[in-house]
């Protein structure tokens, strides 16, 4: 049995099944093991992790711990119960025009961004001019339509990681702002930030930033010293000191347990903490050489559960809200009929999106596109729900093609 248990709960014996530190470090090779004394516990402890999750069928168990199940289902009901306070925006429904200017505006963007972060890597200067040109054609994207093109930035691939989430971070921030009611300049400070939260990584030897696997705890201390690196690139760019601190700041947790600087509460910078949840989730959602994706919504969970302790839990709600539990581009599973993409926010709630059905399960094969309305489908009494997230590769379905 799977059950998440508190840091103080551990004792030499228990099997880790997960160390629940998706964008931590642990100190081991393996991301399972049994514990086998109390300094591999002051090992975790030093970390800054504060929950885990143990296998009792291979070690021993932990007295009123809840089950993965019970802590799933607790999250679930808490995430149900958020005010979907961003819904109904009117830049929030799908429009193809917007959806085939942001795929064409992403290849350009992306090839801009490359050349950026290959000049770094050759120690030639950041052209801070640039970088703006591009975080304001971002900024125009996204405030035309919040969605297109933060959906499509979400399908990377794995080895053009490194500057898709640099562009989906940037614009994930550009589209939070908005939604916070910041100005047209705080928007730019922050997109700027966001494109250049990694740059620091061009430092990093390529076998460590591309290794398949865990880090050492010595290459773990090279990789941390990215953001020191990105804080000496850009320093001579003359920046906004709100953009830095998106750099300085977007790996330190509100408890101290994150780095460089190991910053507590309001020491880290409002930016800092909005790119630290952009960051998280846009890294848990991606397909990375060394793990698979989440799906958004597992990764909007975990973004919650660790607003209970790393994180602001403010602003982590509203991210949530804004993005909504089911984001856009998200592959559902409607009941025992249809497979379907997510194609729009529902107009009352984060729970009834519009899905874009694509698959029919009983006839196991692809169909003309139907879209069902969930909010107005549930108020009417009919029983389209959502029952799951599910894996594009295992149905063979691309949820950007049915985006447009």
């Amino acid at each position: 049995m799977i059950k998440k248990i508190k840091i103080q709960q551990l004792k030499p014996g228990v099997f880790v099944h997960d160390f629940n530190c998706g964008w931590l470090h642990h100190p081991f090779l393996a991301d399972r093991r049994r514990l086998k004394s109390e300094r591999d516990i002051e090992k975790i402890l030093k970390y800054g992790i504060r929950d885990l999750y143990i296998d009792t069928d291979k070690g021993l168990d932990v007295d009123d711990a809840p089950t993965k199940q019970e802590a799933e289902q607790e999250i679930q009901l808490e995430l149900n119960q958020l005010p979907a306070s961003s819904i109904g925006s009117n830049n929030r429904r799908t429009c193809k025009g917007d959806f085939a200017r942001a795929k064409e505006l992403i290849a350009e963007v992306k090839e801009t961004t490359k050349r950026l972060m290959h000049d770094v890597r050759l120690g030639k200067r950041t052209e801070i001019k640039q970088v703006e040109g591009i975080v304001e054609r971002m900024t125009d994207s996204v405030l035309r339509n919040q969605d297109a093109l933060v959906s499509l930035l979400r399908i990377k691939n794995v080895d053009e990681y490194t500057y898709l989430h640099s562009m989906a971070v940037s614009a994930l921030c550009i589209s939070f702002a908005q939604c916070l009611g910041f100005d047209t300049e705080k928007i730019k400070q922050i997109g700027i930030g966001g494109l250049l939260h990694d740059i620091g990584k061009m430092r990093v030897p390529r076998e460590i930033l591309n290794k398949p696997g865990p880090l050492t705890e010595k290459e773990f201390v090279i990789m941390k010293q990215h953001v020191t690196y990105g804080e000496s690139i850009v320093q001579h760019g003359n920046l906004d000191v709100r953009c830095i601190c998106v750099i300085s700041h977007h790996h330190e947790r509100l408890d101290g347990s994150g780095y460089p600087e190991g910053l507590k509460g309001e020491q880290i910078s409002l930016f800092g903490q909005m790119a630290a949840i952009v960051d998280i989730y846009d890294a848990l959602s991606s397909e990375r050489c060394y793990k698979k994706a989440m799906s958004p919504t597992d990764a909007l969970k975990k973004v919650y559960e660790w607003g209970r302790s790393y994180l602001n839990r403010e602003l982590a709600e509203k991210f949530i809200a804004h993005l909504g539990i089911y984001p856009i581009g998200t592959l559902v599973r409607l009941g025992n009929r249809f497979v379907g993409v997510v194609v729009a926010h529902g107009e009352k709630d984060l729970l009834h999106p519009v899905v874009r059905a694509v698959y029919d399960i009983r006839k196991g094969t692809l169909i003309d596109p139907i879209d069902f309305d969930l909010a107005r489908q549930f108020s009417a009494g009919n029983f389209h729900e959502i029952v799951s997230c599910e894996s594009g590769d295992k149905w063979k379905i691309e949820a950007a093609d049915y985006l447009y």
